[in-house]
């Protein structure tokens, strides 16, 4: 993925300027940043691009397991909880090579990009061949992503994830064997080798506490230390992990991670789902962000995490979709709102313009894109447009753009996706992957075969 090299401009019927929604707006663009924004333009100017509806800084989805796309449908047949989920998804992780992962990855990121997201963070742990052999190049999965991203058009923050156990003291199992490095020296020295791109940040993860122990994580941490760099981690997503936890050590995940320095401004944590009141506190005390995945959360009946009273704390909120049981950013904002409505019986939690931002700016700002997810200039030039005369859409105001995008809104109203100045959706097709569903249905054939 390359900036755009000449000067353009494009003419938003509507714009969500971070506040507001304002008519006629006009965004010049240049080499992949916005150059200059004017209001008031009410007509477009000669040779203007038109971006009919209501344009949103690109959408950042700021936790992704892209291979859990394959698992869509499937894992709908029957009952059970999370822990046998994982048994189907290990599966899926067991038939994967370099190769078909890029064909995956490269139709899931375009599909993300027909959604309005410009940017993804993959939380990646399929490091190696079954069995733990390393591939020649030992990055071989992480550059297929990479790869995956460029071809699909959109920007991408590698969180290399560290993942030595299968539970408290336990070795890996059979299926996690090629997820693991031996140990955090090890997943340090190879995840080193990785480059960043014009399209690609690299940060780290920890998998979670019970896959990482305790003497290792300041390692991964010191590790995104030094390089400045996004450290992601699952957190507290299930009970059994907290009482895990809590019997091995003695604590809570989030005192673990605590007291081994993984947490801070840089840290993102993972569905945050089953915290106490002082798990809360240490998150918000410390800026440590929350990325809630609501559609997978419930998907897999995870629970409710208490995002408003984390937020209150200091803990800056992203959205992603994780699992990909639907691929809306749109739907994981308003769902966040559901969900505490539901939980409190109360409306109004936050607004949308604040829903927005945890799907924008701040989810980019998550994934180490910090000139990102606003429409100003010098960010750079991620737009997403929605329609605003679908039947979803239809009726409402236009000032209140930003409400009917949240409440009412699905990424099958995006009409326009334009990632550094250039196309990359453009009326609803993809520009650089032509037959989207046809790439997904192809590449999960493959991994069934």
């Amino acid at each position: 993925m390359t900036s755009t090299e000449r000067t353009r401009t494009y003419w938003l019927e509507h714009a969500w300027l971070g506040t507001h929604v304002e008519p006629g707006v006009a965004v010049t663009v240049a080499d992949g940043r916005v150059l200059a924004v004017r209001r008031e333009v009410p007509a477009p100017p000669p040779g203007a691009e038109i971006l009919r509806g209501l344009t949103l800084p690109g959408l950042a989805n700021a936790h992704s397991h892209a291979f859990h796309r394959a698992l869509r449908g499937t894992v709908q047949v029957g009952s059970g909880t999370f822990w046998t989920w994982r048994e189907v998804m290990y599966s899926v992780a067991d038939r994967l090579t370099p190769e078909t992962y890029l064909d995956l990855a490269r139709a899931v990121y375009a599909e993300m990009a027909l959604a309005g997201i410009t940017a993804v963070g993959e939380f990646h742990y399929v490091h190696h061949a079954p069995g733990g052999t390393p591939y020649a190049d030992p990055n071989a999965m992480g550059e297929a992503l990479i790869e995956a991203a460029a071809e699909a058009g959109i920007r991408i923050t590698l969180l290399d994830t560290c993942y030595l156990s299968s539970g408290f003291g336990e070795p890996p199992g059979t299926h996690q064997l090629r997820f693991s490095d031996g140990t955090a020296e090890a997943w340090a020295q190879r995840s080193s080798l990785l480059k960043e791109r014009d399209h690609a940040r690299i940060g780290a993860a920890i998998h979670s506490v019970r896959a990482v122990p305790a003497d290792q994580l300041a390692t991964v941490a010191r590790w995104a230390e030094e390089r400045r760099a996004p450290l992601h981690v699952h957190l507290s997503e299930q009970t059994a992990e907290n009482d895990a936890c809590q019997q091995a050590h003695g604590r809570t995940p989030t005192a673990l991670l605590a007291e081994n320095g993984v947490l801070g401004p840089r840290t993102t944590g993972v569905h945050n789902t089953h915290l106490t009141d002082e798990d809360i506190a240490l998150l918000g005390r410390s800026r440590t962000g929350t990325c809630m995945c609501p559609t997978t959360e419930r998907d897999l009946a995870d629970g409710i995490g208490p995002a408003a009273a984390l937020q209150r704390a200091g803990s800056p909120l992203s959205l992603g979709s994780d699992s990909h049981a639907v691929v809306d950013l749109l739907e994981e904002a308003r769902a966040m709102e559901l969900n505490e409505r539901l939980r409190t019986h109360t409306r109004g939690h936050w607004t949308a313009a604040a829903l927005l931002r945890a799907a924008t700016a701040d989810g980019h700002a998550a994934l180490g894109w910090d000139d990102t997810g606003r429409i100003e200039a010098g960010a750079r030039a991620d737009l997403a447009t929605i329609a605003l005369d679908s039947v979803r859409t239809a009726g409402p105001l236009p000032r209140l753009g930003a409400e009917t995008a949240v409440f009412a809104a699905t990424a099958a109203d995006v009409r326009h996706t334009i990632v550094g100045g250039r196309h990359v959706v453009r009326d609803g097709a993809h520009t650089l992957v032509p037959d989207v569903p046809r790439a997904l249905a192809r590449a999960a054939e493959a991994l069934r075969a």
